[in-house]
């Protein structure tokens, strides 16, 4: 039975992907059997699984079971949205678990149905989940046509977020080449966002409705790589108990971005280099050779140019992945993307983390703003996502956000161990009052409440630091 009453016949029309998350095989190939021949059916046992299948493949419907073991369901729903927020997802739960059906509709979920599953109802509930899948691509190719190519939207273009002339003219690149099927090498610090210009190229392209793949070759065991990219054959080496396609083979039709490419082996550069210039990539252990349609995106933090003169990377390679260069700027960069930068990172986790927070303080994104952000976006992302699931207000105060941006000279103070731990105190000490002053516009009254003090304290320490308010006469150190 299922929470919507449905009326109309279990036609089921409309194809599309349907991915079902359940650790019992018969579960899994009972629903297979019912969607056979309607529509393509993946399978994932656990929500770990789920995911690896949602960064390789475009999927419409994914029917998530919640008594799954290790993470149930309702904790893997919001992951699953994370990774494609227009992907519906139908919770799976039994009869007597209402509580966690409603919950799981608060948390994004399309519907839910319960088990036993009844023929026409999973018909039924896939027919109307891919209709509603539909509606909102069509809605979305309605609002590309009405929105001039290379404009940001009030977020920013594509999940890019800033108007920093250097971010603008990358919009207007993505646009110019996205429809190309030309090779981009993106190259930037770590965090400041190359995989999202590269989703931005595949979202804007001809292979938007293909799968978007995307490798860290850093991350991948040195062993592992070539199988991992281009596939293995059963028996290829101790342990390849069944054949295995690669990341390519998995970006058929679509876009293959490979991250830290500067990283690849030297070997494995050549087998690259051919699968660029071939179209057609061979499996480990195997013998025939499968061709391939995918646009390849690269992406680097380090200076391949130097890598080709050390010899660490090939030039060949090199040039053919750097027929469009694009480089990210680093956040320090473009500071006035910040404040655009925090809003949207607190819209984001205030929604899917739960929380009313509603915006940042002054004196907090002063703070943020000043901060070089070594980490770039990422690092900004996460402070933010600390910052609202730890919220004690509606509003980011300077007091969330974590002392080494608040405070980064403070902290590099405190790490130096020369200095005595009564010494340390006192610069401490002296900071922080410092900067209380200044997010109290040197109102001594009300950084005495701040810091939780008489403002008597506040002024005899400022007589005895001979701290002054800029501009101010030595007779005068703060306003009253």
């Amino acid at each position: 039975m299922m929470a919507a009453d449905l009326l109309e016949p279990p036609t089921l029309s409309r194809r599309g992907t349907v991915l079902v998350v359940d650790d019992e095989d018969g579960v899994r190939a009972s629903i297979r059997a019912i969607l056979e021949g309607r529509c393509e059916v993946l399978e994932a046992e656990t929500g770990a699984a789920a995911l690896e299948v949602l960064r390789a493949r475009d999927v419409d419907l994914v029917m998530l079971d919640q008594r799954m073991p290790g993470e149930p369901g309702i904790d893997v729903l919001p992951r699953v949205k994370a990774a494609d927020p227009s992907t519906v997802v139908v919770l799976a739960t039994a009869v007597h678990d209402v509580r966690t059906a409603v919950e799981a509709l608060k948390r994004g979920a399309y519907d839910y149905i319960t088990k036993p599953f009844d023929v026409d109802d999973i018909l039924m509930l896939v027919e109307r989940a891919l209709e509603k899948r539909a509606l909102e691509r069509q809605v979305l190719c309605l609002q590309s046509a009405l929105t001039p190519a290379g404009i940001e939207t009030p977020d920013g273009f594509e999940g890019l977020v800033g108007r920093q002339p250097e971010m603008v003219r990358i919009y207007q690149l993505i646009t110019q080449i996205a429809t190309t099927p030309t090779t981009v090498l993106i190259t930037g610090e770590s965090g400041t966002g190359k995989e999202l210009v590269a989703r931005a190229i595949h979202q804007r392209s001809d292979r938007a409705g293909h799968p978007f793949v995307a490798v860290n070759v850093a991350a991948i065991p040195e062993t592992l790589v070539e199988s991992e990219l281009f596939g293995h054959e059963k028996g290829a080496f101790t342990g390849a108990h069944a054949r295995r396609l690669g990341k390519f083979e998995l970006a058929q039709g679509g876009t293959i971005f490979l991250d830290e490419i500067g990283s690849l082996r030297l070997d494995l550069q050549t087998k690259l280099l051919r699968v660029l210039q071939q179209r057609e990539v061979e499996r480990l252990g195997g013998s025939r050779a499968i061709p391939v349609d995918v646009r390849v995106l690269a992406a680097t933090n380090v200076n391949l140019r130097q890598a080709v003169r050390d010899r660490a990377f090939r030039d060949d390679l090199y040039y053919r992945l750097n027929v469009v260069p694009i480089h990210v700027p680093p956040l320090r960069e473009r500071r006035e993307d910040i404040a655009r930068l925090v809003e949207h990172f607190v819209r984001k986790f205030a929604r899917e983390c739960h929380r009313d927070v509603r915006g940042v303080s002054a004196g907090a994104l002063a703070a943020l703003t000043r901060y070089d952000w070594p980490g770039n976006v990422r690092e900004l992302e996460n402070v933010i996502q600390r910052a609202v699931v730890l919220a004690r207000a509606a509003v980011l105060h300077l007091q969330d956000v974590p002392l080494d941006v608040a405070m980064p000279e403070t902290v590099s103070l405190l790490a130096e161990d020369a200095l005595p731990l009564r010494e340390a105190c006192d610069q401490f000490e002296r900071q922080y009052v410092v900067r209380t002053l200044e997010r109290a516009q040197w109102n001594v009254s009300r950084a005495a409440r701040l810091l939780g003090v008489h403002r008597n304290t506040v002024l005899v320490k400022l007589a005895a630091w001979g701290v002054h308010r800029p501009g101010a006469s030595e007779g005068r150190s703060a306003t009253p």
